[in-house]
């Protein structure tokens, strides 16, 4: 049996001190990761249904074979190995603001790590999506591709709950209509996001995109004894 508790990791960064943590749950008797940035929690490896879901219904919107896919948001990993599990997807960009982050897993620190570090198909980007969409410009890409036919994206807590001031542009209509131009004709939107759905961010998708749809991913919650869920919105790129 593990121990109860590690500190895997600990750094200061821009936005604060980040920690990888590893413990072990004992009403599962699982070991559970958990990132914290500061005293907040930014993921755990015990819900992870939701991540698994931004990938599973993003790319299920999508005919398309030869699929290339960007991630924005590395965390714990879930979301973009689901990706990597559709036979599908040609290339996988993530894009992730901490480099410690990246470490992580490229030091093996967590479980599954492997599958993205090794996957040909994938590579991991350092850098800020939000500064990227911003400006415009695309990350760098093993297959040059310069448009995603899927573009899923996984950082603030949501629209309304963001880790940083700067992001909060990114879900104006004016920030949706820049993530739109990295996206083929009929290409895919999904973003995960922590509350319920969001009538308001609904509409600016809808200024931007076809048909947006808020899923609510319901899972079970072992600490509350009781359901829980994540949203998470799909739209397509307008031909």
């Amino acid at each position: 049996m593990s121990a109860r508790f590690e500190e895997l990791d600990w750094r200061e960064t821009p936005m604060g001190a980040i920690s990888l943590r590893r413990r072990l749950e004992p009403s599962l008797q699982v070991d559970v990761y958990e990132v914290k940035l500061g005293d907040e929690f930014l993921m755990s490896s015990l819900f992870t249904v939701a991540e698994v879901e931004l990938a599973r219904l993003g790319l299920a919107a999508l005919p398309d074979t030869d699929l290339d896919v960007l991630v924005g948001g590395l965390g714990l990993g879930y979301t973009a190995r689901a990706v990597l599990e559709d036979p599908r997807v040609r290339s996988l960009t993530v894009v992730e603001a901490l480099g410690e982050v990246i470490a992580w897993h490229e030091r093996g620190l967590l479980p599954g790590s492997t599958v993205l570090t090794q996957d040909a198909r994938c590579r991991l980007v350092a850098g800020d999506f939000f500064a990227m969409v911003r400006a415009g410009t695309r990350p760098d890409t093993e297959s040059g591709a310069r448009r995603f036919h899927a573009v899923l994206v996984d950082i603030d807590h949501s629209p309304r709950h963001v880790l940083h001031p700067s992001h909060a542009t990114f879900y104006s209509v004016e920030g949706l209509l820049r993530t739109e131009t990295l996206l083929h004709p009929s290409g895919v939107f999904a973003l995960w996001s922590d509350d319920a759905p969001d009538d308001t961010f609904v509409a600016a998708l809808g200024e931007v995109f076809a048909a947006p749809q808020a899923h609510v991913v319901s899972f079970d919650n072992h600490l509350t004894g009781a359901p829980s869920a994540n949203t998470v919105y799909v739209a397509a790129r307008r031909e």
